[in-house]
């Protein structure tokens, strides 16, 4: 083989390479756009006992600000709320003497009363040792369906819907009505997320979230 035959494979495979770089970049939009939406399950909410704010995950308020707008628009009687979580070296230091300054849950209820949702209607779970979705949807939901809650609307981030909503369905089927409703004010953008470094962490951990549970599902089986 000559040089010229040579330089001339060598300028084919560098064109073939700049021609498959360029239709990614303009597909990369059209796949992006698509890995972020599967994350996404916002359904139109029912009439229902009470809104659950999940507690797990990234943007709290705005969960609790969706939960509010739920409450006010009269879909729910109730707004759940979960937390008080701890460590095995927080009940050391608890043995110890320390207490914290307020209740868990002070801080989110008064949030919730500045939205208009009334104190009374605020429904606090202790849920010590939820530590991620699953846990969180055991201890949450089997309080309320011991307290007679039969409709459920889940309100939790926009990357965070789809799993919630197959996780707390599996996990109730036949026991609850459950529809899953995304945070509006959630800053979660379908269309561009690979842009902002915190946004590309949040789809990274719920795919590999995803990707946990099944394996969790597949092990439990055997």
């Amino acid at each position: 083989m000559t040089v010229k035959e040579m330089l001339n494979r060598f300028l084919l495979f560098v064109l073939v390479l700049m021609v498959f770089f360029f239709l990614f970049w303009l597909s990369s939009g059209f796949i992006l756009t698509r890995v972020g939406r599967f994350l996404i399950c916002d359904q139109k909410p029912f009439t229902a006992d009470a809104a659950v704010v999940l507690s797990t995950g990234v943007e709290y308020y705005p969960r609790l600000m969706e939960a509010a707008d739920l409450f006010r628009k009269g879909l729910v009687r109730k707004v759940v709320i979960n937390g008080n979580r701890k460590t095995d070296v927080l009940r050391e230091l608890e043995k110890r003497g320390f207490e914290k300054c307020c209740p868990w849950h002070e801080e989110t209820v008064r949030i919730l009363e500045v939205l208009s949702v009334p104190r009374k209607n605020v429904l606090p779970i202790n849920a010590e040792d939820a530590y991620d979705t699953v846990s969180e949807a055991r201890i949450v939901g089997r309080r309320l369906l011991e307290r007679g809650f039969k409709r459920l609307i889940i309100t939790t981030s926009k990357s965070h819907t789809c799993r919630a909503n197959h996780i707390w369905r599996s996990m109730f089927k036949g026991e609850m009505s459950i529809c899953t409703v995304s945070a509006k004010t959630d800053p979660f953008d379908v269309n561009g997320w690979w842009k902002q470094g915190r946004q590309i962490r949040w789809v990274l951990a719920e795919y590999g979230a995803w990707i946990y549970y099944g394996w969790k599902e597949v092990f439990e089986k055997f």
